[in-house]
């Protein structure tokens, strides 16, 4: 599959090229291919057919993880993200150092320190960064799922959009198992402030420690509101909103 770059913009099939327009451009790509039972059978494709069993892993280990918090991925998600997703398991995959082509693993990968330094501090609305949002220190105790954020001033220490009054906290709790494909997630209470000088310490305590034995996950959620006549509205479809997985074990 290629770029097309051509001041002509075509749509179509032309002398065996398939012209189409995605959300990245103009591409092309070759008509036909190979039958199914070939692919399948043919010595020749043994490669491809890994290829294809590795993709469909990865992909499956992305949509575990966006499942697994559901609730909260729909209010600060980007439309890349699954391909952005997919790429980083790709990566996470090839610190699997025991299985054989085709057959490495998330799991094993996230049994990793590298594996798992990649995967900690993903940003699922790539357009609202926990960095560029939040500059406040936070901790985590990977025990009980609780995050606290001391001493905290949201008018000084967030980076909100003007049009903003309020600000809510949320963290999950998730145990997930990427070989099981099992998954338990605990969520905290919503904790909601106004945006001024006041000082408050913000604790976010999840309803319990999710069952498992895969990798816990602890993921902070913060959505903006305006207020208007004691209603708290959400912005901008949540394009503000952050969602980033800030520890993993």
């Amino acid at each position: 599959m290629g770029k097309l770059k051509s001041f002509i913009k075509l749509e179509g099939t032309l002398d065996g090229l398939t012209f189409y327009k995605s959300q990245d451009g103009y591409m092309v790509r070759t008509k036909g291919g190979i039958s199914k039972s070939r692919m399948l059978k043919d010595p020749a494709f043994k490669r491809t057919r890994e290829n294809f069993r590795q993709f469909g892993m990865n992909a499956k280990a992305g949509t575990l993880l966006r499942d697994s918090v559901g609730p909260m991925l729909a209010k600060a998600k980007d439309s890349k993200l699954s391909s952005r997703m997919l790429k980083l398991m790709n990566e996470i995959k090839n610190f699997d150092s025991t299985s054989v082509r085709g057959h490495r693993s998330v799991h094993l990968g996230l049994a990793t320190a590298e594996g798992r330094q990649l995967l900690k501090g993903l940003d699922f609305n790539n357009k609202a960064h926990l960095q560029s949002v939040l500059n406040a220190n936070f901790s985590v105790d990977t025990a009980t799922g609780i995050i606290e954020i001391p001493d905290f001033t949201s008018q000084e220490q967030l980076a909100a959009t003007e049009s903003a009054t309020h600000v809510s906290f949320r963290s999950a709790f998730v145990n997930l198992n990427f070989d099981t494909g099992l998954y338990n997630t605990s969520y905290s209470p919503v904790v909601l402030l106004p945006i001024d000088l006041s000082v408050s310490t913000v604790t976010l305590t999840p309803d319990g420690v999710p069952a498992g034995d895969g990798i816990q996950f602890y993921l902070l959620l913060i959505e903006f509101y305006q207020e208007m006549n004691g209603v708290h509205y959400p912005l901008l479809n949540g394009s503000h909103n952050v969602l980033n997985l800030v520890e993993l074990i």
